[in-house]
C-alpha cells in the first residue's frame, strides 16, 4: 500500500522537485534554528559588550569589543558559587525525595493494590486541580510551625507532594510486563525485591523523565524560595539574580543569566536520549 504525501513520489523524482523539496527543508530548518538560538547568542554576546553598548539604539549584533569582564564580575560580584551550591543542594535533595517516596507510592498504588487505592489516587489527582498559589500560604505556615525556615527541608519535603511525577509514574508501572513479575515471585522474591531488581531497571526512561521535571522545577522556582529563606547566604541562584540585580550593571546580569542557565543546559544535553525514551515509555505492552 502507498503512503499519501503533500507532494507524490514522482514530483520529488523530478530534479526540480528534489531542489524545491530540498530548498523548503533547508530554509525552514535555518528558520527555526535561528528562532530559537538567536535569543541565547544574544544574551552570552551581551554579556560581552560594554554597559553603554548594551543599551544602545539601534542594538549591535556583534560586539564592537569582545570583553570577558562580564563573566568575571558576575562570579564574583554576585557570588554565584555560594548560590549555586545552594541551589544543587536544594534540586538535589528534592529530587532524591522524590524519587524515594513517589516512586514507593507509585509502587504500592499500581502492583500492592492496598484497600480504597482507587480513592487515594482519586484524592491525589484532585490536588492537581487546586492552584498553586492557593497552597503557598498553607505550606509557609505549615514550615514555620516546624521551624524549617531557612533550612533545605524546607524545599525537599512540600516537591515530595508531586501528584503529576506519582501519576506518571504509576501509569508507567501499570503497563510493565506482569509475566516478569509472576516470575518473580516465583523465584522466591519478595516486593522490595522486585521493585529493586526488576521494577526500577525496567523503569529507567520515566525516571529519567520525573528526575529531569523534578530538579528543572526547583531550579527554576522563585516564589517559594524566596519566602523560606531569608538568610541571603541561603538563597538559591533565582532568588540571589533578583535580590543582587539591583547593584550590579546590565552586562553583569545579563552574565549572571548566561551562567545560571549552563547547568540546565548541560543537563538536558546529556540526559536528551532519556527524555525522548520517556516520552514513548506510556507505549509498553502489558
Amino acid at each position: 500500500m502507498s503512503t499519501r504525501t503533500l507532494v507524490s513520489p514522482a514530483a520529488l523524482a523530478r530534479p526540480r522537485g528534489k531542489a524545491v523539496y530540498w530548498s523548503v527543508l533547508t530554509g525552514t530548518v535555518l528558520l527555526f534554528t535561528l528562532a530559537f538560538l538567536f535569543p541565547v547568542y544574544w544574551m552570552v554576546t551581551g554579556a560581552m559588550k560594554s554597559p553603554d553598548e548594551v543599551t544602545r539604539t539601534p542594538p549591535t549584533v556583534v560586539p564592537e569589543q569582545w570583553r570577558l569582564s562580564g563573566y568575571t564580575d558576575a562570579w564574583d560580584l554576585m557570588r554565584l558559587p555560594t548560590h549555586l551550591g545552594n541551589t544543587v543542594v536544594q534540586a538535589t535533595g528534592a529530587w532524591l525525595f522524590q524519587i524515594v517516596f513517589c516512586t514507593a507510592a507509585a509502587y504500592a498504588l499500581s502492583k500492592l493494590r492496598p484497600v480504597f487505592g482507587n480513592l487515594v489516587l482519586g484524592g491525589i489527582l484532585a490536588t492537581l486541580m487546586v492552584p498553586a498559589q492557593a497552597l503557598v500560604v498553607p505550606k509557609y505556615l505549615t514550615v514555620a510551625d516546624l521551624g524549617l525556615l531557612n533550612d533545605p527541608l524546607a524545599i525537599w519535603l512540600p516537591a515530595v507532594a508531586n501528584a503529576f511525577n506519582l501519576y506518571l509514574l504509576k501509569r508507567f508501572f501499570d503497563q510493565l510486563p506482569r509475566d516478569v513479575l509472576q516470575a518473580a515471585e516465583l523465584d522466591g522474591a519478595g516486593k522490595l525485591r522486585i521493585l529493586w531488581s526488576v521494577v526500577l531497571p525496567m523503569s529507567r526512561p520515566v525516571l529519567g523523565v520525573v528526575s529531569i521535571f523534578a530538579l528543572v522545577a526547583v531550579w527554576q522556582d522563585f516564589l517559594w524560595p524566596l519566602m523560606v529563606f531569608s538568610d541571603t547566604e541561603k538563597q538559591p541562584i533565582s532568588v540571589a539574580l533578583v535580590q543582587l540585580s539591583q547593584n550590579v550593571p546590565l552586562t553583569v546580569l545579563i552574565a549572571a543569566m548566561v551562567i545560571a542557565g549552563i547547568p540546565m543546559v548541560a543537563m538536558f544535553l546529556v540526559f536528551q536520549r532519556h527524555i525522548i525514551a520517556g516520552i514513548g515509555a506510556g507505549g509498553t505492552k502489558g
